[in-house]
């Protein structure tokens, strides 16, 4: 009696989810990433010094916006019925819910990577010095909670697009998402300015501020990623039309 030949397992679909989100995204892309650079110029050159405290709190907003390509691969596939030969290939809810949010992230690094790239290197060419402060504004909150805010708006556009039914002019939440993805930055934004206008808060408040902002962010996107397969029968993913 022959032994039973081993199951493969489902293949990778990054890649090409990549590709498609960078071509079906590209108007989200090129403005984030456009809009995020020439703010990083600008900020350097007429503010100087003000690069180190604006542009950080503004970087999430773009990044956010820009990398919806992921949200607009899954919304399509859907709609498309796409997903359901990927059930059929083997592959869990969960796990194209992870493939569609490391996709944002992808994208969400190219507009950190060339906007961060040109902000930092104009300022320094204008013989501004790079200090620890400028380290923590990007590296603890404007990166951070770019990658954050991104990866929020996906997982609740994914949530949106399986558990809503087409309706005319709203056939996903593809118009919506980006804003779900600024909120989190731009109520940071808000809520430091009136404290700072208030005069009632200090540098470490508000970096412990930001710093929770960031871990609230993210810990509600990793609790919906965990719970997509229990929240969403896979017959969800099924195309309504």
């Amino acid at each position: 009696m022959s032994a039973a030949s081993p199951v493969e397992a489902p293949p990778s679909l990054l890649g090409i989810t990549i590709r498609r989100a960078t071509i079906l995204g590209r108007f989200f892309l090129v403005y984030g990433t456009v809009l995020s650079t020439l703010l990083a110029a600008l900020l350097t050159v007429s503010a100087g010094a003000g690069f180190v405290s604006g542009f950080p709190l503004f970087l999430p907003v773009f990044g956010a916006v820009g990398s919806m390509g992921g949200l607009t691969v899954f919304s399509n596939d859907r709609m498309k019925g796409a997903l359901e030969y990927f059930l059929a290939y083997g592959l869990s809810p969960q796990r194209l819910f992870t493939n569609v949010l490391v996709t944002a992230l992808v994208l969400g690094t190219i507009i950190v990577g060339v906007s961060s790239t040109v902000g930092v290197g104009v300022y320094l060419a204008r013989g501004h010095p790079l200090n620890g402060t400028l380290a923590l504004s990007l590296g603890g909150y404007g990166i951070p909670m770019t990658y954050a805010s991104a990866a929020f708006a996906t997982i609740v556009g994914m949530y949106w697009t399986a558990l809503s039914s087409p309706r005319s002019g709203l056939n996903s939440p593809i118009g919506l998402a980006p804003l779900i993805g600024v909120l989190p930055p731009v109520s940071v934004l808000t809520t430091l300015s009136l404290l700072a206008s208030a005069g009632t808060v200090t540098s470490a408040e508000v970096t412990e501020i930001a710093l929770l902002a960031v871990l609230g962010v993210a810990a509600v996107t990793v609790a919906l990623l965990a719970l997509s397969g229990r929240l969403l029968r896979s017959e969800r993913l099924l195309s309504p039309t």
